[in-house]
């Protein structure tokens, strides 16, 4: 329990800090310099995996593809 009160106590702490910081005209520069980065990593990041989802799509086209194939050309048992 007492950690989860230092916990909480930190996330307070960290509100009122950067509520501080951005009363200050450097402070919301570098609050907004932050934001620009962070912003350009998960633009980075979702482009990663985009990128990564379409090759895994094309992969599993491909398998089906020839899945497909493989049956159309097998012989038929009665």
């Amino acid at each position: 329990m007492k950690k989860v009160l230092w916990f909480l106590m930190g996330i307070v702490a960290g509100f009122v800090a950067a509520h501080l910081v951005n009363k200050d005209p450097r402070g919301q520069e570098l609050l907004s310099e932050v934001d620009l980065r962070i912003s350009e990593f998960t633009d980075r990041m979702g482009e990663a995996y985009r990128t990564q989802e379409a090759k895994i799509e094309g992969i599993v086209a491909d398998a089906q593809d020839a899945l497909s194939k493989d049956a159309a050309s097998a012989p038929q048992g009665d």
